[in-house]
């Protein structure tokens, strides 16, 4: 599917912080797609027609720091709260009162944040390769230092302002390749190998990254537009996300523990370390989203679920957003 492709409308709409890009497809129910970390609208794009073929106003957007949305110079902008208010008022600026949302990665944490806290404007959730973990403590900071052993976790990697920076910017196409070769069922280091998601003290994430390996799902062009965005952006908006979450813990005291009640839906890859590593996540379940209608894990698939796998996820999350009731029914 090309970027340009004819059933696709672009639009900038405003948000607290500027401007929010979004690219929609078909109409009816709203359903807001918000990807993660280093992607775009277009990591969307097998779902995009797919919702729309089946009933639905289909809008992927630009999360705030990618693409062509606002890009604060303040790392503070990227927290939980201001993106959550961004979803809202993307939904509002598209004449809608209320959304579906659903997420992919760091887009998961922000869609089931968007219904945790904005439940008046969310009353459905979807979520992708990331578990829904509520808000707990210790400080994030301080669980992912202890991670790490002799090596540093690639969330305390991007901490610094600058240091992932000057890893990637120098070969943005070259380092996405491996960043999304490193984290794709086809492609993934062997059981065994340094784990990707790991830095060796004094070293950097490429240095265990796939070499010369592309995903099945990453074509040439698909590449080439995952390169040209942030080639054009950086990836100091992208990574301040990373940034926050400490703030985010102190941002969200008050919804500690909360579960999400709206009626929800997992999917993730069995090969995906995000749900190997929160199992305990998924099997808390029953408590933590107590409105979830389904939980799957799709054997033999990693991390860029929807790419890897677009025929099952969109039937999965077609076949769920028919049971859901009309927002005001």
């Amino acid at each position: 599917m090309s970027p340009s492709a004819t059933g696709l409308t672009h639009r900038l709409v405003p948000s607290p912080a500027g401007r929010i890009h979004l690219v929609e497809q078909g109409t009816g129910p709203l359903v807001l797609l918000v990807h993660g970390f280093p992607e775009s609208w277009y990591s969307w794009r097998h779902q995009l027609p797919a919702l729309a073929a089946a009933g639905y106003r289909a809008v992927a957007i630009d999360v705030r720091g990618y693409g062509r949305s606002t890009k604060p110079e303040d790392a503070a902008a990227y927290r939980m709260l201001e993106l959550v208010e961004d979803n809202a008022a993307v939904v509002r600026a598209l004449g809608e009162r209320s959304a579906v949302i659903v997420g992919h990665d760091w887009g998961s944490t922000i869609a089931a944040n968007s219904a945790l806290v904005r439940p008046d404007v969310f009353h459905a959730v979807g979520l992708l390769s990331v578990p829904y973990l509520p808000r707990s403590g210790p400080r994030p900071s301080e669980v992912f230092a202890r991670m790490g052993g002799d090596e540093e976790f690639y969330v305390s990697y991007f901490q610094e302002p600058g240091r992932a920076e000057a890893e990637i910017e120098p070969d943005v196409r070259g380092w996405l390749a491996g960043f999304y070769a490193a984290l794709s069922a086809d492609t993934m280091p062997a059981v065994g190998a340094p784990d990707p998601h790991f830095v060796s003290r004094g070293g950097t994430l490429r240095d265990r990254f796939p070499a010369g390996r592309r995903p099945a799902w990453l074509s040439a062009e698909d590449l080439d537009f995952y390169a040209g965005e942030f080639e054009r952006t950086g990836l100091r908006g992208a990574l301040s996300r990373y940034r926050n979450m400490d703030r985010d813990w102190e941002d969200l005291a008050e919804f500690d523990g909360a579960p999400v009640t709206q009626p929800s839906l997992f999917v993730g890859g069995n090969l995906d370390a995000s749900t190997t590593w929160l199992a305990d996540a998924i099997a808390a379940y029953p408590t933590t989203l107590p409105g979830l209608h389904s939980s799957h894990l799709l054997d033999g698939c990693g991390h860029w679920i929807q790419q890897e796998r677009p025929t099952e996820v969109n039937r999965l999350l077609t076949d769920w957003l028919a049971t859901l009731p009309s927002p005001s029914s």
